[in-house]
């Protein structure tokens, strides 16, 4: 088989498609709805934050992020897959086929430190509340929130541009949008430096964060059974939501790992198509209903700003 550099293929072939004239149409209308509803509720959540100056505190900023956060990793998915739907020849050009690739993944990164910094600032409030303050001061807010950014999105640029370099002997994914390890799968040579950058990117950067969360829940949970039922009830009825959130989505990236290293073609095509865009479509549509119900505040004047009846910051006397 020919070698060429992966720079030099001009587009990707997904053949994860279904072709199906008659039911496109439900496809393109569903995939619609969901896009819709991740953006009005995420946009909604985002509004409510910023309006409400008494929301203004580390725990709702950094679900400010948290949320913005979804509407990256979906504008990365789609947008492109809407136009696939319809399409039929379902191939991408190979630029662009490298940016969803960087979105997805940067979403991914940047979606576990958001929920590490969530994990620590739930530590430091339930565990050292009279050091709280003093702790989280606007500075090492806008520091963190800076940190959760920019780290994953600079970080990213290694492993594409270590894909980018490989030599190819294809251009097909089976899968249906570009996925990282589907095109180290089509190098002509081993891919040592690719795998090892990946182990290593798992065992360093994806273990720190998952540790840090770990460590930080473990003092919660001290706290919890050996303090009051009131005490316990409060941590509790604030970290449910996040730990629901934080287990969801490693449930996801642990499975499209898996599913990406492993065969899987004894399971239906269909289901492997769900299962592969859990990944992306869950979290985005399970945050703003977990947050946005199960935390009062937020509850609250979500309600007031659908009403019209949202609290606006108080006009400044002259």
């Amino acid at each position: 088989m020919m070698m060429i550099n992966s720079t030099e293929v001009l587009f990707f072939t997904l053949t994860a498609y279904f072709h199906s004239d008659v039911l496109n149409y439900l496809y393109f209308t569903v995939v619609l709805c969901l896009y819709v509803l991740i953006i009005v509720s995420n946009v909604l959540l985002i509004a409510v934050i910023c309006v409400n100056r008494s929301l203004h505190e580390p725990m709702f900023l950094f679900l400010c992020s948290l949320f913005v956060n979804e509407l990256y990793g979906s504008l990365g998915l789609f947008p492109f897959l809407l136009v696939q739907i319809l399409s039929d020849v379902h191939i991408i050009p190979a630029p662009l086929c490298f940016l969803q690739i960087y979105c997805v993944y940067t979403y991914a990164h940047i979606e576990f430190c958001n929920l590490a910094i969530m994990s620590y600032d739930r530590y430091l409030a339930i565990c050292r509340p009279l050091q709280y303050r003093a702790l989280m001061t606007p500075s090492r807010i806008a520091g963190l929130v800076a940190l959760t950014w920019l780290f994953p999105l600079l970080e990213s640029v290694a492993g594409i541009l270590m894909t980018v370099s490989l030599q190819l002997c294809g251009n097909v994914i089976h899968k249906i949008y570009c996925h990282n390890h589907s095109i180290v799968k089509l190098a002509c040579a081993a891919t040592t430096a690719s795998n090892v950058g990946g182990i290593v990117y798992m065992f360093t950067i994806i273990l720190g964060i998952i540790v840090l969360i770990l460590y930080s829940y473990a003092e919660i949970l001290k706290v919890c059974f050996s303090g009051s039922k009131q005490t316990r009830q409060k941590a509790l009825s604030t970290c449910a939501p996040h730990l629901a959130s934080i287990l969801n989505f490693s449930f996801a990236c642990f499975f499209d790992l898996f599913q990406s290293r492993l065969d899987v073609s004894a399971v239906p095509g269909a289901l492997r198509v769900v299962l592969s865009l859990y990944f992306l479509t869950c979290q985005p549509l399970l945050n703003p209903l977990l947050y946005g119900l199960n935390l009062s505040k937020i509850r609250s004047f979500s309600k007031r700003l659908v009403l019209g009846r949202a609290e606006l910051p108080a006009p400044q006397k002259h």
